[in-house]
């Protein structure tokens, strides 16, 4: 079992999106082992579709930005996703280096088939919370992620490449 409490006692706030981190990893990790075993998809592949489901088709730099990638692996997963018959890609006849990616029939029922599991993974792990509770979190992280963009917009910084970003960290 991975445990998500610091190795050392600190302010909850001091750690807190360490704590956060460590609580997606261990969260994400069955729906994650599932994609691969049943449909041989990785979850950022499983990302890509379920934005693809919930959006109408849009150019792959676009899918890049919804999905929080850069648009070279977006692009990596959008090619491994068309060889699986799983997503249509259309080049832009009047600018051949954007296309539109969209979900094909065969995405379209892995997403129908694989969404209600995905669901029932959320709700287990919920039911550690009371319904009062449930609904406080769902508040309060709508709450953190406003200030968290409000963070970011205050930075006035420019947008990170994220190809480039591991080469840039210096621990």
């Amino acid at each position: 079992m991975i445990d998500i409490r610091p190795d050392q006692p600190h302010a909850a706030s001091e750690l807190f999106l360490y704590r956060l981190s460590r609580l997606q990893a261990v969260a994400v990790a069955p729906v994650g082992r599932l994609c691969q075993a049943r449909y041989g998809i990785s979850r950022r592949e499983w990302r890509l579709i379920v934005m693809l489901a919930r959006h109408v088709p849009m150019l792959s730099s676009e899918l890049a930005d919804l999905a929080q990638l850069d648009r070279a692996r977006t692009s990596r997963i959008i090619t491994a996703l068309v060889e699986k018959k799983l997503i249509a890609r259309v080049v832009i006849p009047s600018d051949r280096r954007q296309a539109r990616v969209s979900l094909t029939e065969r995405g379209r029922a892995l997403y129908d088939e694989f969404l209600p599991v995905v669901i029932e993974l959320n709700r287990q792990l919920l039911l550690a919370l009371e319904p009062h509770e449930v609904e406080q979190l769902d508040a309060l992280v709508l709450r953190l992620a406003d200030r968290a963009r409000a963070n970011l917009q205050a930075l006035d910084l420019p947008k990170m490449d994220r190809s480039q970003a591991a080469s840039r960290r210096q621990f």
